[in-house]
């Protein structure tokens, strides 16, 4: 497996370097900086590229069974088809309390087009708490590194995860457990614990602006305000969207997790421009960030 020699913040700064060592060297340099990230793949992404149903890979998609799995409760595995582009960085995915996959299941394709392989988790039971299900993520990426029949597409130095509801607020303890990871993305996250000042991962909230259960005011704006904007958060927020926002097809959501995921999983910058400044349309109702990004 391809494996990083830098840790994913100080890889940042040397590409943030290299890119600035770039502009003024001249485009010979710049070229030669592109070729420095070899997860920077495709053509340069446009908004309506993001937009579209499908990303440039085709997927495949293999299950995982419950007798098979370890520490989790089975699922299903998400993959670029292709073995032409090497190794590819790897996300879990939580349902919430009292779901199963399904509910959230068009995330799996959607973000496995754009070149990460995906693990959407059956859990335990559908009434696990927020800490089993930060524990099943883990343990869910443990499995797809180490024994899943895509191993070998993995680069295990580039892990991320992310969450509906009571699986948002597992993707907060899987986080805050496993800071080696490159990012966390909690969809309307739901947990007791409202304090996250020691997460160093990157991490994109977003949350709806009408959602009853995990109200934004008492969970998402209070993780995104505590966790430390050294550790680079967004916050973004869907115009009059219910706790349920996950559970069908959502644009905004999906551009901005692909977005997040390529800029800090791939370390692919060309998708700084929509993070910083981030997105504006009439669906969103609130968006923030520690912009300017490391």
């Amino acid at each position: 497996m391809h494996q990083r020699t830098v840790p994913g913040r100080a890889r940042r700064a040397l590409l943030t370097a290299a890119a600035a060592v770039a502009l003024v060297a001249g485009p010979g340099a710049a070229a030669a900086q592109a070729a420095d990230n070899p997860y920077e793949r495709g053509p340069d992404p446009t908004l309506a590229a993001l937009q579209a149903s499908r990303g440039p890979y085709a997927v495949s998609q293999t299950s995982v069974s419950r007798l098979s799995a370890t520490g989790f409760g089975g699922g299903e595995i998400y993959y670029p088809t292709t073995t032409a582009d090497g190794t590819f960085g790897a996300i879990a995915i939580s349902p919430g309390f009292t779901a199963y996959w399904s509910s959230i299941s068009w995330l799996g394709p959607r973000l496995a087009s754009h070149g990460f392989v995906v693990i959407g988790i059956e859990t335990n039971t559908t009434a696990d708490q927020p800490g089993s299900r930060g524990d099943q993520l883990l343990a869910a990426l443990d499995y797809l590194t180490q024994r899943s029949s895509v191993r070998t597409r993995v680069d295990s130095s580039r892990l991320a995860v992310a969450g509906h509801s009571m699986g948002g607020g597992g993707s907060l303890e899987a986080a805050s457990d496993r800071p080696s990871l490159q990012a966390a993305v909690p969809l309307a996250p739901w947990n007791t614990d409202k304090t996250w000042s020691e997460l160093r991962v990157p991490t994109l909230i977003i949350g709806g602006e009408s959602d009853s259960i995990a109200a934004v005011s008492s969970h998402s704006i209070p993780f995104y305000n505590s966790i430390p904007a050294s550790a680079e958060k967004a916050y973004l927020e869907l115009n009059n969207a219910s706790h349920f926002f996950p559970q069908t097809t959502n644009t905004p959501t999906a551009v901005q997790m692909v977005s997040w995921l390529k800029r800090f999983v791939d370390d692919d910058t060309r998708y700084n421009q929509f993070i910083c400044p981030g997105p504006s349309s009439t669906s969103i109702s609130d968006y923030r960030s520690s912009c300017p990004i490391g």
